[in-house]
């Protein structure tokens, strides 16, 4: 009887296990919506004030899932691979505190209704469409993402079509060019510090 019963229970199991497999594309719309979710409750009704710690948590979910080493290596274009590991890390430790601190700047944005428009998986890359509604006014907000080491990660946010990762390395490629990497890194110290 006990034998009889295993292969009807493995079965079970398994068709179970692929019922509850989600497509790349599903994965990433759970991810995205999760996270909007977690900020919306956390921002609580509109005029709400934040504490250090509320604000601190908004900023870990808004930015938990930014691939911050691919945005500061594009930002960088050549310039990345010429600097040692140690200065490297210096460079995306203070990309990721100016843009977390940027993500705080307008929270009310978050509060916007999200309508997924496409969701397109090549492989392990990945673009998503969005429209962000608030106060009547449609925004297209786009994510180019990246699965690394299983996980999803953005590597770029278009808001109304201009690229993060673009803008920062126009902003980068001019002090560079003018001025020299250390400027720009002096810099990017002089704003982490005063975050």
């Amino acid at each position: 009887m006990t034998q009889r019963i295993f292969p009807v229970l493995m079965f079970i199991i398994a068709l179970t296990a692929m019922v509850q497999a989600q497509t790349p594309e599903e994965e990433i719309k759970t991810l995205l919506k999760e996270r909007d979710e977690q900020v919306k409750t956390l921002l609580g009704p509109e005029g709400s004030e934040y504490s250090n710690e509320q604000r601190a948590e908004i900023k870990d979910i808004i930015n938990g899932i930014i691939d911050f080493e691919s945005m500061a290596r594009y930002a960088l274009e050549d310039t990345y691979d010429t600097l040692s590991t140690e200065i490297q890390s210096e460079f995306v430790e203070l990309f990721a505190t100016i843009v977390r601190d940027q993500s705080l700047n307008k929270l009310d944005i978050y509060r916007a209704e999200v309508t997924y428009n496409s969701i397109t998986v090549d492989g392990n890359e990945a673009t998503v469409k969005t429209f962000a509604e608030l106060d009547d006014i449609r925004t297209p907000v786009d994510y180019t993402l990246v699965k690394e080491s299983g996980e999803w990660v953005i590597t770029d946010l278009i808001l109304d079509e201009v690229s993060t990762a673009e803008s920062y390395n126009r902003q980068f490629q001019r002090i560079i060019k003018r001025k020299g990497f250390d400027s720009l890194l002096n810099t990017l110290r002089k704003r982490a510090a005063r975050s």
